[in-house]
């Protein structure tokens, strides 16, 4: 029936009504703004408020299990009955659907996250049919089969469908160029820092030490990364950009002056190694504000004068198209039993 619609949100639930439909237009409503592509109701989540039987319940907590821990399945639960999609999404997906009875659904969903589509999970209300007829050992072991199944295609690489998945997050323009570098840097101050304060401090208290340690590689770490990180080479404001940077080099003695006066307010006679530690871990801080600060006020392009980096480069894979603002009704449909695939609920 989904193959055939011509609605721009399909749906179906189990004909017992185990689901409250109060959960009907929170399912759908993400799928008509376009935010998501599928959604699917979960009795496993946060919210939801469960009736029926312990051995259903540790049959179906176990199943979703299994998904998570072998086919790194991310939904809760992929067998509550109360499922919904946008149309060209599932008519797009179905025809890579090998499995027409219970491991119909759980294949949609795994199909589904693995062409890179948003699945919206609802919690629900839902109360147990205690008149269930379901094989619950057949069902289970072709589960089983089901999910080999699966799995030797997502090793083979065949388990794919024609839809674009949505993009990936990207980094800020420049900040995947950036970063290595960055750390790169960042690894060798650090270590140049650290073997300054062990030999300083032969000669002088851990204060004084850590203090002159990091004014002597805060000059050189801004030299590296405004050369290496943000390309700005020449004569030309490296003074200032050594004084600006100077506010990072603050930043890192507030931070680590302050950590070696508490380590040594709570534990009097600490050994080196653990101002060493104690030491690592305050830098740590300090080098991620310190990069923010370059990236955004010392080395900004518009600082510089340079034009604004151009954006990142369009996605591999065209996202799905979202469904227009006066989309048609969704068309619902209870599932009949007497249909080739049975009621999805009433297998759990």
């Amino acid at each position: 029936m989904w193959g055939t619609s011509d609605a721009d949100v399909v749906a179906y639930m189990d004909v017992d009504l185990s689901t409250d439909l109060d959960a009907f237009l929170p399912l759908v409503a993400p799928l008509i703004s376009g935010h998501s592509d599928l959604a699917i109701g979960s009795r496993l989540t946060r919210g939801s408020a469960v009736v029926r039987g312990p051995k259903r319940e540790v049959i179906s907590r176990c199943y979703n299990l299994l998904l998570r821990t072998t086919l790194a399945a991310r939904f809760t639960d992929a067998q509550c009955g109360f499922k919904a999609a946008r149309t060209q999404i599932v008519q797009a997906l179905l025809p890579s659907v090998e499995d027409e009875q219970w491991f119909f659904d759980t294949e949609l969903l795994l199909l589904a996250e693995r062409n890179g589509l948003r699945i919206h999970e609802v919690p629900v209300d839902w109360v147990d049919d205690p008149d269930s007829r379901v094989d619950v050992l057949r069902t289970a072991l072709d589960d089983l089969k089901g999910m080999a199944r699966v799995g030797r295609r997502m090793l083979t690489g065949a388990f794919r469908a024609p839809v674009g998945g949505r993009p990936a997050p990207r980094l800020p323009a420049g900040m995947a160029r950036q970063l290595p570098s960055f750390a790169i840097i960042g690894v060798f101050s650090t270590l140049a820092q650290l073997v300054l304060f062990v030999l300083l401090r032969t000669v002088m208290g851990p204060l004084r030490a850590n203090a002159l340690s990091l004014v002597i590689t805060t000059i050189g770490n801004t030299a590296a990364n405004r050369r290496f990180t943000f390309g700005v080479t020449g004569p030309r404001r490296a003074l200032r950009h050594q004084l600006e940077g100077g506010l990072a080099f603050l930043l890192g003695l507030a931070l680590s002056t302050g950590g070696l006066a508490l380590l040594h307010a709570l534990a009097p006679g600490a050994s080196r190694l653990v101002e060493v530690v104690a030491l690592v871990c305050a830098n740590g801080v300090a080098t991620l504000v310190r990069f923010l600060l370059m990236r955004a006020w010392i080395f900004h392009p518009r600082r510089l004068g340079h034009p604004t980096a151009p954006a990142a480069g369009p996605a591999a894979g065209p996202a799905p198209q979202p469904v227009s603002g006066h989309a048609a009704a969704p068309a619902v449909f209870a599932h009949d039993p007497s249909q080739t695939r049975p009621d999805t609920e009433e297998t759990r």
